[in-house]
């Protein structure tokens, strides 16, 4: 292999080069110490720009030389994984995805990519599903926040962080919900939330478990199991019964108020204390904790999650919260979803989702797909895909064949032995991976990937900041990079172009198509980062967003009333002591 891939950039070959941290979604900046035998933090980065690295930070390239990486393409013969030559392995691919094309059709094939992997190779893997004919393409970074990034985008249009950890020093109040940012995202709470409360702001943690992040919190308050939504609900009709909503903000930037304090009157406030756990003095004390603050934060993290990721109960009952006292669209507000995984950001940004284009566009969208077929010169087609928790149970009946980068379902799902089976059953497994995996053991060809030093493009970090990643070393003898070989599966399986001279390639054509992205590019992110959305001609991204209008385009959003409290309505209380 060369010293540079036909899309390789080629490395630093310095000992002071920079790239961005693969271990979370913060996005620090690190290069590797000599002296140190590890990675150190870079200052002045635009993210974490003292240069301190977690625990987790520091061990970033300890991975590289672990001695049982895969470093040769596997097929499968007479059932066992065999070495094969780079052309053996697309020849098998090439084989396998045709005879699957022609007797299933393209929703027979399902596509799961990484958030590991970089914005470029997510959005040309999202292409090449697309392209042969299938919107069956997901990521679990996804799933990892269903709940919470369905309710942003359906009421605020958007799903990603409201605000940047810049401003969130300007909080006076923190609410954090299902979330332990002190363990999952040190850098993030040590250097702005901690300092921030150390200097007077409230830190209110609403978890089951007392954490690291209750050590610094001034109320914990601890729901009983799946009554998450009922106590946020109390806390907003506590809001209202006391008249500490902001009136102004209701009038201007929302609807249907009155149905929606109607609804919240019902809340028998005693009862719904009794089925949280939580007492209801705490819950008046949050409420006016919350709505007195001149600027007030959710932090919301997995724990918000429905069991099925789908309902949105509780993310509706929080950006309700927002909008009663005011808080979108200032320094120091907002709705902000702590995203765990290096780039989880970027994977659903560019379209790794079974029910949106690049930019959160959906499917429907008949103005978007028009740009993209425009673009691609290809139709796409029209149905949305299924999830990739509806792909893994229909594994070997209505899918039939899979393409896995970077992930390991075979460990990742509830039901492991299950989803063993059901790989077992795929006519075809295409595996690209670093190790070994449960996952692996069950493919019809492995193909051996890179990590995060040895190659370059662009992450987006959890406060929607576009960096680069640089190569820092060349790849071990006889592994190609991943966007060399999702490039050259589209050249041999699809007619459409997958030619490519580099990343910065793919960016520019991404950035054609994403809205979020459309005025970004490598120069002018170069060392340091660009935020989404970016306007074109603008000289930086949009840090708070929903200042105006929302990113659905309306200045208003709906209260919507809420149905039920699970019994716990004055009405019905009343009904049932009548």
């Amino acid at each position: 292999m060369s010293r540079k891939d036909s899309m390789g950039e080629e490395p630093a070959g310095q000992p002071t080069a920079e790239s961005v941290c693969p271990r979370c979604s913060v996005g620090c900046r690190v290069r590797y110490s000599e002296r140190r035998g590890g990675a150190v933090g870079c200052e002045g980065a635009p993210v974490n720009s003292q240069g301190r690295l977690c625990a987790n930070g520091i061990h970033a390239f300890d991975v590289l030389d672990a001695e049982n990486r895969l470093t040769t393409p596997l097929i499968r013969k007479d059932g066992d994984l065999v070495p094969a030559t780079w052309d053996d392995a697309f020849a098998r691919i090439e084989d396998g995805f045709e005879t699957l094309l022609d007797r299933h059709g393209p929703d027979s094939l399902t596509f799961f990519g990484a958030p590991r992997c970089t914005n470029e190779e997510n959005y040309l893997f999202q292409k090449l599903a697309r392209v042969l004919g299938t919107n069956n393409v997901d990521n679990r970074a996804r799933i990892c926040h269903g709940s919470v990034v369905r309710a942003m985008v359906e009421r605020l249009g958007s799903p990603g962080m409201t605000n940047t950890l810049n401003d969130l020093t300007e909080a006076d109040v923190f609410l954090v919900v299902g979330a332990n940012p002190a363990a999952q995202q040190p850098i993030a709470f040590n250097s702005y939330v901690r300092p921030t409360v150390n200097d007077g702001a409230t830190l209110i943690h609403a978890d089951p478990q007392a954490n690291e992040t209750t050590r610094i919190a001034d109320v914990h308050i601890a729901p009983d199991l799946g009554t998450d939504a009922v106590f946020v609900n109390a806390v907003v009709a506590q809001v209202l019964e006391m008249g500490l909503e902001d009136g102004e903000f209701i009038a201007e930037r929302t609807t249907d108020f009155d149905s929606f304090a109607r609804s919240m009157e019902r809340l028998d406030l005693d009862a719904a204390a009794e089925r949280t756990g939580v007492e209801a003095e705490t819950v008046r004390r949050v409420a006016r904790e919350f709505a007195s603050a001149d600027r007030a934060a959710v932090i919301v993290g997995t724990g918000a999650e429905a069991d099925d990721h789908r309902g949105t109960a509780i993310p509706d009952a929080l950006i309700d919260l927002l909008l009663v006292t005011g808080n979108l669209g200032k320094p120091g507000t907002g709705m902000n979803l702590l995203r765990g995984l290096t780039n989880e950001q970027g994977a659903n940004d560019v379209g790794c989702r079974p029910w949106t284009l690049p930019g959160f566009r959906p499917i429907s969208d008949d103005y978007a797909r028009a740009n993209v077929e425009a673009v691609w010169g290809t139709e796409i087609p029209t149905t949305p895909g299924i999830s990739e928790l509806d792909a893994v149970r229909a594994f070997g009946e209505s899918i039939r064949g899979a393409y896995v980068i970077g992930e390991n379902p075979a460990v990742e799902k509830r039901d492991t032995q299950a989803v063993a089976r059901s790989l077992a059953s795929l006519d075809f497994l295409l595996v690209q991976e670093v190790f070994p995996t449960e996952t692996v053991e069950h493919a019809d060809v492995v193909l051996p990937a890179t990590l995060w030093a040895e190659k370059g493009g662009t992450v987006t970090n959890l406060d929607r900041q576009v960096q680069r990643r640089r190569p820092l070393r060349t790849p071990p003898e006889g592994v190609r990079r991943d966007l060399d070989i999702i490039a050259e599966i589209g050249n041999r399986l699809t007619d459409v172009r997958f030619e490519y001279d580099s990343p910065e390639a793919v960016f520019d054509e991404l950035t054609r198509l994403n809205p979020l992205y459309g005025g970004m590019s490598y120069d002018g992110i170069g060392n340091a980062s660009q935020r989404w959305p970016f306007p074109e001609g603008a000289e930086k991204g949009i840090d708070i967003l929903h200042a105006e209008r929302f990113r659905t385009g309306r200045k208003r959003t709906a209260l919507e009333p809420v149905d039920g409290f699970d019994g716990f309505q004055r009405d019905e209380r009343q009904r049932a002591t009548e």
